[in-house]
């Protein structure tokens, strides 16, 4: 039963007047609210009662957080993006999703509209007409906010490019339809660092995006006093040129208000607003993690700020009539109880599909364009990337790139990007703060509004505050949306060790990301696959990490002469996953059983090739070019031609992908080989030393190639 009267809020719900005049909700706004806010009541209700069939997979309810998650719905347009978070059941159906559809998920039914039974209750990915696009993002305790505002930002920037035939969908886009980019999430999440770095990001480019952070004061059983210094408003303050609007996230007509405000702005000014709404805690924090457990007095504190009766009684007040409430109740209650047995009667998702979606089909399956032409000049490796990235920029126009230092007058302290800024402007080649996160988490929200970013990470060792932006977010999307949100992504790293870069400029890293599935890892030797490959990664619709060898960029370090090659011709692409033969062994000498292959990549190819000049005719060097997907046919051709193989990596051997791989042709071509598969890599330490001597100490050479070779040959 409703309560007669509605309790006054006490003051931790007491909210900031708006700091304009925004208008509020109709008549028809209200009891559309009412009626959605009793659904997602019964929903909960309906949750708890059976609990032993809902809870098989875990849930939470937006049970207190119903007004403000409505509120922020009704606002929504079908040209702006959403990003909600695991409780937002309520925001899902202000936006029209129905009971059934969210109960599809809930019990991980095949036609669970956003994963197909893929990811939890609530973890929406949404493409349909009619509707804010959703894209797909993970459990959202944060990490959500760089993906949104990197929407914000592809939006920013295509619509600066609103004067290009092909911009015309924003460029049309008026005052009171502009995109805009809704941000969810919960307090408790407002501490973790990415977040600083989105926040950081909207106010430096002034992007069109609202964080709508809901403070319920808890943090599964952490309370706020222990999480926090400060509420989210108050630490929003802190960056400068961030609208602010503080609201009862309890009370509908007062959050209604608050989110017109919020959109107005945003509509207007392109500039972030961040709307903290206080909210009571009314669930469990999820099906797993159980109200009673925890909570003790508490839940008795915040249930009088449940936002239904307030509203039921603010309804009375404005002379709603009793028993038009009443048939909401009833219908609602009847809607998700008819929506509850029919979701339990829907097919689960076919096993034989378990598999799909890991990637979105290669755009690129066939080599094109001309990779020698005719008077061509010879090039290095490094101009070679720089010419294909000013191809793609000159053709592209929703392409742009950013990284620490590629913009401005440097240009990438390996030159890798010079005068690019210069020539196309600091909207499309610019720097980012010191935010690896940022610089690879973006890209999954620039790909979900049509941008196409191509990025940088300034060293391989700096990547690790990027890692989980790359796993959770980018290498999972196409998988865990059911193949609606690949996320198109360029990564460029350059990786590798040579002439004393130290413990913090020449590691290499292509085995930590050869676990992560849904990623692609690309490692071209020399110019003319850089150019090819690089045009592929970026036209790939997948996550493409393209690792560049320092050492290879200027063809300075001995041995490395033959990565400077003729420049293939403006739109020449090599597609992923094809391996290439660079170094040929004579027929003789393998008619007569005296030849090896060498498996390898990267520097590794130039290793093998010197060292080879000792044994004449008699190694065939295999350039994998791509890690994944790799070209494992290639490999198993390699190893039946000639019979023994040597795996060469610049990676610390042990646990490596070296290794892993070496594995599998001695389980796969055993009855080939005529003697074990040998594998040599660098030493198994934790960092390259400075010093020159320990570091050449410690890597593969020439020379120990050579070595390895005589014994394998001899073997």
């Amino acid at each position: 039963m409703l309560n007669s009267t509605a309790p006054a809020p006490d003051a931790e719900f007491t909210a900031s007047a708006p700091t304009a005049a925004a208008p509020n909700p109709t008549r028809e706004t209200l009891l559309r609210a009412y009626r959605l806010m009793r659904t997602a009541d019964e929903m909960a209700r309906l949750y708890e009662e059976n609990k032993a069939v809902t809870a098989k997979y875990v849930h939470a309810t937006a049970r207190g957080h119903e007004a403000i998650q409505l509120a922020a719905a009704f606002h929504l347009l079908p040209t702006d993006y959403a990003a909600p978070y695991y409780r937002d059941d309520a925001m899902l159906l202000g936006m029209g999703i129905t009971p059934y559809e969210l109960m599809l998920q809930l019990m991980a039914k095949r036609d669970d509209p956003f994963s197909g039974g893929r990811t939890y209750y609530c973890h929406p990915s949404l493409r349909r007409a009619g509707f804010p696009t959703i894209p797909h993002q993970s459990s959202a305790t944060g990490m959500q906010a760089i993906p949104a505002t990197g929407m914000a930002h592809g939006i920013k920037y295509l619509e600066s490019q609103r004067n290009k035939e092909s911009m015309a969908d924003y460029s049309s886009s008026s005052s009171d339809s502009a995109p805009v980019v809704l941000c969810s999430i919960g307090d408790g999440a407002m501490t973790e660092g990415e977040v600083s770095e989105a926040l950081q990001m909207a106010v430096l480019h002034q992007l069109p995006i609202i964080y709508l952070v809901q403070d319920n004061d808890w943090g599964i059983s952490a309370t706020g006093r222990e999480m926090r210094a400060m509420d989210a408003y108050e630490f929003a303050a802190g960056f400068k040129g961030l609208h602010r609007l503080r609201v009862d996230g309890a009370d509908f007509s007062a959050s209604y208000s608050a989110m017109s405000e919020a959109f107005a702005y945003v509509r207007r000014t392109r500039g972030p607003v961040l709307v903290h709404a206080k909210c009571p805690l009314l669930g469990h924090h999820t099906s797993g993690v159980r109200r009673e457990w925890y909570r003790g007095d508490n839940l008795a504190q915040h249930t009088p700020q449940d936002p239904l009766p307030r509203l039921h009684q603010q309804l009375l007040l404005r002379s709603f009539a009793k028993r038009e409430l009443e048939q909401a109740a009833t219908e609602a209650a009847a809607l998700v109880r008819a929506d509850y047995e029919r979701a339990l009667l829907a097919p689960a998702p076919d096993p034989a599909t378990f598999a799909d979606h890991e990637f979105a089909p290669q755009a690129v399956t066939e080599e094109a364009g001309e990779r020698t032409p005719a008077g061509a000049d010879k090039v290095l490796m490094v101009d070679a990337a720089l010419h294909a990235v000013d191809d793609i920029l000159r053709e592209f126009p929703e392409a742009l790139f950013y990284g620490q230092d590629v913009g401005g007058e440097l240009g990438g302290v390996f030159r890798e990007a010079a005068l690019l800024a210069k020539k196309y402007g600091d909207a499309r080649v610019f720097n980012t703060p010191i935010q690896e996160a940022y610089i690879v988490g973006s890209t999954a929200g620039m790909s979900a509004v049509g941008a196409k970013a191509i990025v940088e990470i300034q060293f391989a060792d700096y990547i690790w505050p990027a890692l989980n932006q790359l796993v959770e977010e980018l290498s999972k999307s196409c998988y865990l949306s059911n193949g609606q949100f690949p996320v198109q992504a360029l990564i460029r790293v350059p990786i590798g060790a040579y002439g004393g870069g130290g413990p913090y400029h020449s590691g290499s890293i292509e085995s930590t990301l050869l676990t992560i599935r849904g990623i692609k890892v690309v490692y071209p030797s020399n110019a003319a696959d850089m150019k090819g490959l690089l045009r592929a990664a970026f036209l790939d619709p997948n996550p493409v990490v393209l690792l560049e060898h320092k050492g290879l960029y200027w063809s300075k370090v001995p041995g490395t002469e033959d990565a400077k090659t003729i420049e293939p011709a403006a739109g020449y692409v090599l597609p992923l996953g094809k391996a290439a033969i660079a170094q040929a062994a004579d027929a003789e000498q393998l008619r007569r059983g005296n030849t090896c292959v060498v498996v390898t990549y990267g520097m590794g190819v130039h290793w093998a090739k010197t060292a080879s000049r000792q044994f004449p005719g008699q190694v065939e060097v295999l350039d994998l070019r791509t890690l994944n997907p790799l070209d494992f046919e290639a490999v198993q051709a390699a190893t039946m031609r000639h019979s023994k193989v040597l795996v060469l990596t610049e990676e610390p051997l042990m646990n490596s992908f070296a290794e892993s791989l070496a594995g599998r042709i001695q389980r796969t071509c055993f009855q080939q080989l005529d003697a074990p598969v040998f594998t040599l890599g660098a030493a198994n330490l934790p960092a390259i030393a400075l010093n020159v001597d320990l570091e050449r100490q410690m890597l593969p050479s020439a020379a120990k190639v050579a070595a390895a070779l005589l014994e394998l040959l001899e073997y």
